[in-house]
Order: structure tokens, then sequence, then C-alpha cells
């Protein structure tokens, strides 16, 4: 060995203060040369995939550009999901599924599944609020035509599977899949409802359409409701398989943790800031809940649920309006039109090298004119809400979407950051 390399060999407790310190998340460039040190004396533990998705989580958001795609006169984006590295799907407030190729720019239109007639429509429809695709990407769930009501697709196809009604009188605003058979829908009735995927010899009945170009569908009722006791309206589901519990988020800032064995509430509290709690994600790996507020972002670990970390939006007001977590880094949709990234192990927002916190600063989008913009509106400019937004597989583009934040304007956005 060269005296050069031996004049460089760290000592033994050197090792063990870097592998204390190994993905802080204070510098990410500083742990993967601290990883690579560490794994050539036999000593580093952690897996090096991890290692390169920290790194990947905190330093792309600040190396992405934007691609704006032109969806027409559709009203509002409310919910998305990528289907694959090219295609994603989402719904709007004026209840189109819709399918957009990230490449083109092509857009396809889903049709809706129709209820049966013993299904009652819920009043002033508002629109697809939730996809959710099972953990084996085989089904796809969302709204139907009755925005009150499940609609079940077979994917890749997009053939109808099955309508789940009688189950909610109002709009449905989320749906977490349990398992690939079972799954959960949550209500501005503030109901919870439990539906099964049967095959076909239990269904309750099946569709009478007389179009050869539709193929039959069941159609079925929920196999348990329960009200969501002091909820005002259940706005946001998540559900973590690793402790087999569903968290619930009301309108009115409560949070609930549910038992999907026995379909109960095992607990349940209010959340200190309880003005519009209008999203919700989670991070297993962290055992560790983010909701989101008009003003603040509250981080709940359900093992102690009584503790709360609040994050202090730096767009106060104007509200959360979508969050997502990869891996430590936590993606927060705005109400005014910017995607901010806070580390929760670093405890702060990113920064650009200048140390300012960044900030990506969505397109102009669609806005209609009409006679209800120029008699109200006319006078203020109006940004988009991030009503939803989602990394693709790879963590390296993120797909966010929305419009107008008032409920009388009719516009939308769409982009995709890579």
């Amino acid at each position: 060995m060269s005296k050069a390399w031996t004049g460089c060999k760290l000592k033994s407790k050197e090792f063990v203060s870097s592998e204390q310190h190994l993905n802080t998340g204070k510098n990410p460039s500083k742990d993967i040369f601290l990883y690579t040190q560490m794994r050539q004396y036999g000593i580093q533990k952690k897996k090096a995939q991890t290692v390169v998705n920290d790194y990947i989580a905190r330093a792309v958001p600040s190396l992405l550009v934007e691609k704006e795609y032109d969806l027409g006169e559709i009203n509002k984006v409310f919910s998305s999901h990528w289907l694959n590295d090219r295609q994603v799907a989402f719904g709007t407030k004026c209840n189109k599924l819709m399918v957009l190729d990230s490449m083109t720019g092509k857009l396809f239109q889903i049709p809706s599944i129709k209820s049966s007639d013993d299904s009652y429509p819920a009043d002033c429809p508002c629109g697809i609020h939730s996809i959710a695709l099972n953990p084996s990407g085989t089904l796809f769930a969302t709204g139907a035509e009755n925005t009150n009501d499940l609609a079940i697709y077979q994917l890749p196809t997009f053939d109808p599977v099955m309508v789940g009604e009688r189950g909610h009188t109002d709009w449905i605003f989320d749906i977490s899949w349990i398992d690939d058979e079972f799954l959960v829908t949550g209500s501005r009735d503030s109901r919870l409802c439990l539906w099964r995927v049967d095959n076909a010899d239990d269904i309750d009945q099946t569709s009478r359409l007389q179009s050869l170009q539709v193929p039959e569908y069941a159609i079925k009722g929920p196999e348990a409701v329960e009200f969501c006791d002091k909820a005002n309206k259940v706005r946001a589901l998540c559900y973590n398989d690793n402790r087999k519990e569903l968290a619930v988020l009301s309108l009115n800032a409560y949070f609930y943790l549910w038992d999907v064995e026995t379909f109960t509430a095992r607990t349940y509290r209010r959340l200190f800031h309880t003005k519009e709690n209008v999203c919700m994600c989670v991070s297993k790996e962290r055992t560790l809940y983010a909701v989101g507020s008009q003003s603040h972002i509250n981080l709940v670990d359900p093992r102690c649920p009584n503790t709360l970390t609040t994050i202090i939006s730096r767009y106060r007001g104007g509200g959360v309006r979508s969050v997502s977590f990869r891996d430590d880094v936590l993606t927060i949709g705005t109400g005014v039109g910017n995607i901010l990234f806070f580390d929760t192990k670093a405890g702060k927002y990113l920064e650009c090298g200048c140390g300012h916190p960044f900030t990506m600063t969505v397109g102009n989008g669609f806005l209609s004119r009409d006679e209800n913009y120029r008699e109200f509106f006319m006078d203020n400019s109006y940004p988009n809400a991030i009503y939803t937004h989602q990394f693709d597989s790879t963590g390296t583009r993120l797909f966010a979407a929305g419009g107008p934040l008032p409920a009388g304007l009719w516009g939308n956005y769409a982009g995709l950051w890579h």
C-alpha cells in the first residue's frame, strides 16, 4: 500500500462518525461519497439504491423544466395517475376521464360507466376527484357517470368491469385500494364504503346495454357502509399496508385511523389547523402521514398520533392542494401556481444554489374569458392551483395539473416537468 493512500486512510472512529451522518439529507453528494468510502471497508449496511433514490429525490427537482400541454377547453384537472412510462390518466371537474400521451401530447377520452336506473345522482355533480390503481396494476378505479358512484375499468384496455352504486349520496372525493380485490371510497356525505370487485359468478346484476361496442359489466352495492363520526365531508384517504390501517381526513380537520380488517375506527383526533384540509399522503417507509390545509402541512406519526410536526407553507392563505412523498422529500402543490419541496429529514425546504427555497412556478394554462369571468373576475389575475401531481416510477418526471382556484372560473393547466 502506498504511503499516499496510507495517509488518506480514515480511522475506525471516523468511519463510525461518517456512518452516523450518512443520509442526513443535508448534502446528498456527500452521502454518496461517504457510502462508497465505507463500502470499501465492508461496514456499509445501506443498500446502494436507497442512497441513490435519496439523492434523486433531492437533486432532481432543481433540474426539471416544464413542458406544458394544451388540454383544450376542459375544466380543472382534479386527479391524475401514471399508467406507464408514457401515459397519464386524469379526471376533470367537467366529469371527463382522459388519457394523455406525454410524448405527443395527444388526448384520448375514456367513456364514463353508466349507473343503473336504481342509482340516484348527487345534486350539482362536480367531476372526478380521484383515480386509483390496484396493487397489481390490472384494475383502474375512479368516479362513474354519476359522481356518487364508483367505476372500475380493466387495464390496459379500459373495458368496464363494475359500477358500484347505492353506497354514497354525494360526490366521491377519494378512493384507496386495500388489495387487488377490495377498495374503500370516501365521500362528501361523510361516509366510507367498502367495495369488492367480484368474479362473474358473484355479481348482483349486470348492465343491460343494447350496444355491442360496450362490454357488459357488473352492478354492485357496497360490502359495508360506515359513517365517520364528527366528520364534515370525508376529503382524503391513505392506506398503509405495513400497518393494515386506513387514514381518513375530513374537511373539518378530523384525522382517523381505521382498521381495515374490522372496518372500524381505531382512533381519531382533530388537527390544529382546521381550514381547508383537502389533501393527504403517506410515506410507508417512514410511517408518516402529511396533511395539507390552508396555510400549513401537518406531519402525523400514527405511532404517536397526539404529536404533530407542522410545516408552514411559503404561500400562506393560498392553500395546499396536493401533497406526495418521494423518499424523505415532500412535494407540495399550492393554490397559487407554485410547487414546493420540503426535506423532512433536514427539516427545511429544498434550496437553490443561492440558498433561497426552490420553487417551481407553473404556466398560464387555459382560462375561459366567458361572461362570468368578465362580470366578476376580470380585474384580477388567477394563477393555476395544483390540484394533482405525481412523479413517474423513476422519480425524474413530474406530472402536475389543475386550474384556476375560484369555483366560478373555467380553465385548466397540465404540464410535465422533466
